[in-house]
């Protein structure tokens, strides 16, 4: 059986996702001399989400299409096929056996299908061109992902501003304070604040972005080295948020204190950057890098800065060099120093650019201090 409905057929909640695609679609589909877009996949695929955020399938396979007026949707609940194969046995009875679009990765048996309805299949991009613009409920749902992150984030906080040193660790309530304990309760007050934590929290995650402790979880953290919190949990809604802070206990100053006033500044001069126009991922790279190199820290591996766009995954478009970063772009922003053997400073924020004409701003999340008593005070 298939689900066949309008935009006005579609719950208000996901309304203005829904007619942002569809305008997106149609206008691909008139450029392209084409008679729909179709995908297909698991019912947890991003793409697939984004087409049909109510799908009540879990763990399944669905077949979507638009063909400029209304939805198809097919699921693997649907008794007697494959979910393309229906599709497309559907589809050709509405528009025939034209040509359509379809993602580069669409699943290899899907293609068959549709091809073998008589269809002739052309790449787009659209669907990922749309997600790479965030309507204003999507940036809702990203924010209230950020207040969680941040909730997360101060429940470290206060762990570390709680701590005693005892022979050269931190320890809190008579236990030494190791990554895995500050990890859980960070990710305990995630849950809390009503997000899922989507196993994306990391204490002092290495250079290339994964986890360094996963053979020292449980080694006990000492005082004067950099804590890094990196967080990226997941809202109800599927909408991830982004937040990274780098938190000293008993801080001596010194090189750690210079990076971070780089760091900061770099958060400055970007959103300044964005403000002013669009940008590729490339070019605000390199600003927030140029920003920090210039509080002294000039070997090659010193600096590194990375901005994507965060939603219905931690990192998507736009992410690619040459991707620009357009009006209703959401795009977390890092930047990190290489301070000390091993230690690294970093920090990361979502920034939101609204329009042409308004300002780009990040989303509120806590303290960029380093000093953990600081993001308790807020």
């Amino acid at each position: 059986m298939t689900d066949a409905e309008s935009t006005a057929g579609i719950d208000t909640d996901t309304a203005d996702v829904a007619t942002h695609l569809e305008s997106a679609i149609s206008d691909a589909l008139e450029a392209r001399e084409a008679v729909a877009v179709v995908h297909a996949g698991s019912d947890c695929d991003p793409a697939v989400r984004y087409c049909r955020p109510r799908l009540a399938v879990e763990n399944g396979l669905v077949a979507v299409a638009f063909d400029g007026e209304t939805w198809l949707v097919e699921t693997d609940t649907d008794a007697g096929s494959h979910p393309a194969e229906a599709l497309a046995a559907t589809l050709c009875e509405r528009v025939g056996s034209e040509t359509i679009l379809t993602p580069a990765r669409l699943p290899h048996d899907a293609a068959l299908y549709l091809e073998q309805a008589g269809f002739e299949l052309a790449s787009t991009d659209v669907i990922e061109r749309a997600r790479a613009t965030k309507t204003e409920r999507e940036r809702e749902r990203i924010a209230s992902a950020q207040t969680a992150a941040a909730a997360g984030v101060r429940r470290g906080a206060s762990l570390l501003a709680d701590a005693t040193i005892d022979d050269g660790h931190l320890v809190v309530d008579g236990e030494v304070l190791t990554p895995d304990r500050l990890r859980i309760a960070i990710d305990e007050a995630i849950v809390s604040a009503g997000a899922f934590p989507a196993g994306n929290t990391v204490v002092n995650p290495n250079p290339d972005h994964r986890p360094s402790t996963l053979d020292t979880g449980d080694v006990a953290l000492r005082p004067g080295e950099p804590i890094v919190l990196e967080t990226a949990p997941r809202g109800p809604a599927g909408y991830h948020g982004g937040l990274v802070r780098t938190f000293v206990v008993d801080s001596d100053g010194g090189r750690e204190r210079r990076a971070h006033v780089g760091v900061t500044q770099s958060f400055r001069s970007a959103a300044a950057m964005l403000t002013a126009d669009t940008e590729s991922v490339t070019a605000v790279e390199a600003d927030l890098e140029a920003e920090v190199r210039a509080f002294g820290f000039e070997n090659a591996d010193a600096v590194q800065t990375r901005v994507t766009g965060v939603g219905l995954e931690p990192r998507e478009r736009p992410r690619l060099g040459g991707d620009g970063i357009e009006p209703g772009s959401v795009v977390r922003l890092e930047s990190a120093v290489h301070v000390a053997d091993g230690q690294w400073l970093r920090i990361a924020d979502i920034l939101v650019r609204k329009t042409a004409d308004e300002r780009a701003i990040y989303l509120p999340a806590c303290s960029r201090s380093l000093e953990p008593t600081a993001v308790l005070e807020e």
